[in-house]
């Protein structure tokens, strides 16, 4: 009968827990000093990335309340589409399925109201051209606007505080538009509603996320403040609202959707219940199952979290931000991209 050797066993129990100790984020230590290899750090600032239709490119905003940047991912170069005119900064900047951006912002840009300007944000759209200033839709926009990849057409979200003398306090209403143009000039045309959150048996705010691919027949949106906050989809035929995540008390807002349609990625509190300034990247499968994934461990590093995660068309690469818990939502650190072809099963 083999002998027990009890100080082999002994070293590598104390061996193991070591490792363990010392893999545990530190006070102080940052998620980009320790990224897995299927992460790559492709900016050292900016927020807010959205993909070009070709996977080739990237743009986001440099800081909130400034400029659109566009980063080639084969030479590295960033370029500012924004510089070439004056505005008071942009809080959003998308790729338009014609090349052009569409651009949030406010009108006039006060540091000592910070709140109010990033509510009053204007929509407009940029001529990929770049030989003159972003035209304006005349419409206002709450939070961002939902895209589509296919076809010249936006939604957006208004609240009570945009037009208080139209709606309800406390209000919010989901809209939708083709973008069209006469004489070289962008404009909105077949404007309708989609849904105003008082017609919901639940009390939320609304925010349009994705047109839901690939026949972009439905929506997914942000429903803030109801079980802490879901992600719900509505038909944009028939106006049924599905519940995708349904998480009482966790806080679940989509971010960016899978070219399939199958998958949304969540910012999601599921790993600490600590709410929307500890959230992580998680998959969730859009069939009303529950089924999550981890994609990041971010806010495993204290003050730090990954946010604002957009898939590329291809449905391999996944960009995002670093941002830390102490500031407001979107304000980010650097832009990411993660391969999930290249990710391990489990926690990296």
């Amino acid at each position: 009968m083999n002998k027990i050797n009890w100080t082999a066993v002994l070293v590598a129990v104390l061996g193991a827990a070591w490792s363990a100790r010392a893999a545990e984020p530190k006070a102080g230590e940052s998620p980009a000093d320790h990224l897995p290899p299927h992460i790559t750090q492709v900016a050292w600032f900016g927020e807010r990335a959205d993909w070009s239709r070709d996977g080739k490119k990237l743009l986001f905003l440099s800081k909130t309340f400034g400029d659109a940047m566009e980063l080639d991912l084969a030479t590295k170069r960033i370029r500012n589409l924004t510089a070439h005119y004056p505005h008071p900064g942009y809080t959003r900047a998308t790729y338009l399925a014609n090349g052009d951006i569409l651009l949030s912002g406010p009108a006039v840009f006060d540091p000592r109201h910070l709140g109010e300007a990033r509510e009053q944000c204007w929509l407009s759209v940029l001529d990929h051209s770049l030989t003159k200033p972003a035209a304006p839709l005349g419409t206002k926009c709450s939070e961002g606007a939902a895209v589509s990849r296919q076809r010249l057409h936006i939604a957006w979200t208004h609240v009570a505080a945009e037009y208080p003398a139209e709606m309800p306090a406390g209000s919010s209403r989901m809209q939708e538009a083709d973008i069209i143009f006469e004489n070289g000039v962008p404009q909105l045309a077949n404007q309708k509603l989609i849904l105003n959150s008082g017609d919901l048996p639940f009390r939320c705010t609304l925010e349009t996320q994705n047109f839901r691919p690939p026949d972009e027949k439905e929506m997914t949106f942000s429903a803030y403040g109801y079980q802490g906050t879901e992600v719900c989809g509505i038909d944009l035929t028939t106006k049924k609202v599905t519940n995708y995540s349904n998480s009482p008390g966790q806080y679940d807002e989509p971010e960016g959707i899978f070219p399939d349609g199958q998958f949304t990625l969540v910012e999601c509190d599921k790993q600490n219940h600590k709410g929307p300034s500890f959230v992580d990247l998680w998959k969730l499968k859009l069939d009303g199952g529950g089924a999550y994934e981890r994609l990041t461990y971010f806010s495993d590093y204290p003050g730090y979290k990954a946010s604002n995660p957009v898939v590329s068309d291809d449905g391999r690469f996944i960009a995002f931000q670093m941002a830390t818990s102490r500031e407001a939502a979107g304000v980010g650190h650097g832009i990411f991209v993660l391969d999930l072809e290249k990710m391990p099963a489990g926690k990296p």
